[in-house]
């Protein structure tokens, strides 16, 4: 099924860097705020967000940043700051961390490879969530500048044995580091031929679920299509880390949605329309969010359920109600059965769609949400004067993802968080149509 080959891509030579690879190395792009962007620019010169998040010449932000950054990445090969590696292989990468929140030290284990590049439609690589179009035209013309695949995507693999856990082992250690988030990040390079055809055969036997990069993966089928991409060259393949998805330590966060810009909007209309299909379960007012998550997750473990806070501090947690007839349901009636039990699919049609009137391009296009991750700090923006709503959620589970994607559906944009991020800099994947990558079929 999922056709998967080794790296021979492009690596920072530690030598020749200042700050070591700690300096260079950033979380994806879509994560790094402005403000995030220039204390890593001004790490090490040779940042790769300078390449994934690039300036024009002065700090300008027009298109021909994208020429800048494909200019940098050519300086940088020229003088072998970044190098490429021949030898095929697979590069293990091993994150260790205390999840916020938790007080438990947590290791999660994949590894870096090229995906081949195939339709949604063949099944084979599997969405879960739709896209918006901004960052997709955004990253398609920095690939069409640098001609690179800067950024891996993140896909999950089915293993429910752990068979992987024996190849995976050995190999030999580049480098390990820690980031300011508190992560250890630690990259080795297994080259065993035996070991590499037992990871692609095995992997060959699963379908493979976008966990995060589903922009990039989009992109990148995009990129190979226009640019002739045929049999093995590079530009029709896609560098992605590779995770077990049947790990049950995989941490999943969610992300909230944080309405504003309205043209007319009451807290109390809202509650009294979502109340035909949720039950309204009020809170104090001026309750903590580290309270509202709680009695979140509880009402969750019962039903589908999000929390509702209001900028005049009264919140709510809303659970679909047992007698809610969701097929006969304006919005909720259209939505397939396996997303009808689904936190975040309920929402956005059942709530911010029919109540809120906040259409579906609206939605994709961001005209009225922010999608935060820290709920306390989304709270006091809101209590503070920022939005008019702010809704929070659970963690969507691994299975339902699946369920989901399995079934040919989609969930809302933004309905996961994988946690920790990871990280660009580690490998850099050219798309050079006279190079070709290293099959694997035989031991």
């Amino acid at each position: 099924m999922a056709d998967i080959a080794p790296l021979t891509p492009l690596r920072y030579d530690p030598s020749r860097l200042a700050s070591g690879i700690a300096g260079v190395v950033a979380p994806p792009y879509d994560v790094i705020s402005p403000e995030q962007r220039e204390v890593l620019a001004r790490r090490d010169p040779h940042n790769v967000v300078n390449l994934i998040l690039p300036k024009g010449p002065g700090g300008t932000d027009g298109e021909e940043k994208y020429d800048h950054a494909a200019a940098l990445l050519r300086r940088w090969r020229e003088d072998k700051v970044l190098v490429r590696d021949e030898v095929p292989g697979f590069y293990r990468y091993d994150q260790t961390f205390v999840a916020p929140g938790s007080d438990k030290k947590q290791h999660r284990r994949g590894f870096l490879g090229l995906v081949k590049l195939v339709p949604f439609s063949e099944r084979i690589v599997l969405p879960h969530e739709r896209t918006l179009s901004g960052p997709k035209e955004d990253r398609l013309k920095l690939f069409r500048a640098t001609r690179t695949n800067l950024s891996p995507g993140f896909m999950l693999y089915r293993d429910p044995r752990g068979e992987l856990d024996g190849p995976l082992t050995g190999g030999k250690e580049l480098f390990r580091f820690d980031t300011p988030d508190g992560v250890e990040h630690a990259l080795t390079k297994v080259e065993d031929r035996e070991a590499l055809f037992t990871i692609v055969r095995k992997i060959a036997q699963s379908t493979l679920l976008i966990a995060d990069g589903h922009h990039r993966y989009e992109t990148a089928l995009r990129y190979a299509q226009e640019s002739g991409a045929s049999g093995a060259s590079e530009n029709g393949w896609f560098m992605v880390f590779l995770a077990n998805g049947d790990d049950p330590n995989l941490v999943v966060f969610p992300t909230h949605r944080h309405v504003h810009s309205l043209t007319s909007f009451d807290f109390s209309a809202l509650l009294r329309n979502a109340g035909t299909t949720f039950d309204v379960a009020p809170l104090p007012s001026g309750t903590e969010a580290r309270v509202i998550t709680a009695r979140l997750a509880e009402a969750g473990q019962r039903t589908p359920s999000v929390a509702v806070a209001s900028a005049a501090g009264d919140a709510a947690i809303l659970s679909l109600r047992a007698d809610a007839d969701l097929a006969n349901h304006p919005t909720l009636g259209k939505l397939p059965e396996v997303l009808r039990r689904t936190d975040v699919a309920l929402l956005h049609m059942g709530i911010l769609e029919h109540v809120l009137g906040i259409t579906r391009e609206a939605q994709a296009a961001k005209t009225n949400l922010y999608y935060p991750q820290d709920a306390s700090a989304a709270l006091a923006e809101l209590r503070g004067g920022k939005g008019q709503a702010l809704f929070l959620m659970n963690a969507t589970p691994v299975e339902a993802v699946r369920r989901v994607a399995e079934a040919g559906e989609v969930m809302p944009q933004k309905s996961t968080f994988f946690y920790p991020k990871v990280f660009t800099g580690l490998a850099i994947h050219t798309l050079e149509p006279d190079r070709t990558v290293h099959s694997i079929r035989e031991a």
